[in-house]
């Protein structure tokens, strides 16, 4: 059970914006939506604000559970709540469901208003910083002119970063969890296979949903999520039925896992947000602009910086986040580190750790509302 207590029932929240926004990629979109939801009160001041970026998969629904739907508890329950690290007793917390998502905000399976048909594969592509615009945007309809901290782990760690390098002045803190600058060959050969085995579903050429194609990228998401010796402890080579069959059927208890949490994905995740969440991990690297320099990429931030890893993440592995933690201290920028046992993999950033959460928490103690 997780420290202090949950949120209870919430609600989604939809806001609207009339003005184009125009996308590193060129094209433009006439207006948007963001689906969002929020926890704890914002202060009189609207200081007390904290912004929750999510992962690949990830969505607004950050914490406590819809009153018609009890079972459906928000990803990261586990540190949000009264007495939790994201105190809510102290912090008005926001989470946001990012542009081409499918989870309420405009993206590939709402409408185009232009054709009266879902956008589909004709969505445009997004980036982690038309992310931070539209977030932006967000913030100033809550009245938020500056976030107290922003936080996320995997590709969530990475907006929390970019908010201090994209508007330096509008962000104090920011918690950069399990992510990196940028990502490895590895990692977008990975995002890459996953995309094709979408792209040559022939259900995907049909315009259909491409169940087939979603149910291998998340098979394969999944074990570069994992650690070897999770796995190993979890499944290890057991047997579902106690003895060889010599075919191509569930055999190992590894096998059952995974294809269970691809047919799960499969039945509610969007292939073309898929695609496009994949390639806003590709395309970040914003040392890029300046000579593959990340200490002059992070220069203009003003923020204080929580770095945090852990040991088994092979993702986005510890050293990844250390070349955040140098290019800071080259700055002279403040900033802590630290480095968590965990067997969780990437996913420990996920998990309800003492260690963990017990630094998060103290970290946020002393941001001030």
């Amino acid at each position: 059970m997780a420290i202090g207590s949950g949120v209870g029932i919430v609600e989604s929240r939809l806001a609207r914006f009339a003005t184009p926004l125009r996308l590193r990629s060129g094209a433009t979109l006439p207006g948007f939506e963001l689906a969002y939801e929020t926890y704890g009160e914002l202060n009189a001041a609207k200081s007390n604000a904290i912004l929750v970026c999510h992962a690949l998969s990830g969505h607004h629904h950050v914490a406590g559970h819809y009153a018609e739907a009890p079972q459906n508890v928000g990803w990261w329950d586990n540190i949000v709540g009264p007495g939790r690290p994201l105190d809510t007793n102290r912090f008005f917390v926001v989470g946001v469901n990012n542009l081409g998502g499918c989870h309420g905000s405009t993206g590939p399976a709402v409408v185009d208003p232009a054709t009266g048909q879902a956008w589909g594969s004709k969505f445009p592509i997004v980036t982690v910083e038309d992310w931070v615009t539209a977030q932006a945007g967000l913030a100033d309809h809550l009245g938020i002119a500056q976030w107290a901290a922003t936080i996320g782990g995997s590709l969530g760690g990475m907006q929390a970063m970019q908010w201090t390098i994209q508007l330096p002045a509008r962000v104090r803190h920011a918690l950069v969890i399990a992510a990196a600058p940028k990502l490895s060959a590895e990692n977008i050969a990975f995002n890459e296979v996953a995309r094709q085995a979408i792209l040559s579903d022939p259900d995907y050429a049909l315009g259909k949903r491409p169940e087939r194609g979603l149910r291998l990228a998340r098979m394969l998401g999944h074990i570069t999520y994992l650690s070897d010796d999770q796995m190993a402890d979890k499944f290890g080579r057991r047997l579902r039925h106690g003895e060889y069959r010599y075919g191509f059927g569930v055999e190992f208890e590894i096998e059952s896992y995974l294809r269970y949490q691809g047919d799960k994905f499969a039945g509610w995740f969007d292939a073309d947000t898929y695609l496009r969440m994949t390639k806003a991990l590709d395309y970040y690297d914003p040392a890029a602009a300046c000579g593959d320099d990340l200490a002059a990429a992070l220069a203009p931030a003003q923020a204080q910086f929580l770095v945090v890893s852990f040991s088994t993440d092979w993702r986005f592995s510890p050293a990844r986040s250390r070349e955040i933690v140098r290019a800071l201290v080259k700055n002279g920028q403040d900033v802590a580190y630290a480095e968590i046992e965990s067997q969780h993999g990437h996913d420990s950033f996920l998990m309800e750790d003492a260690h963990y959460h017990g630094i998060v928490a103290a970290y946020l103690k002393n941001v001030p509302t």
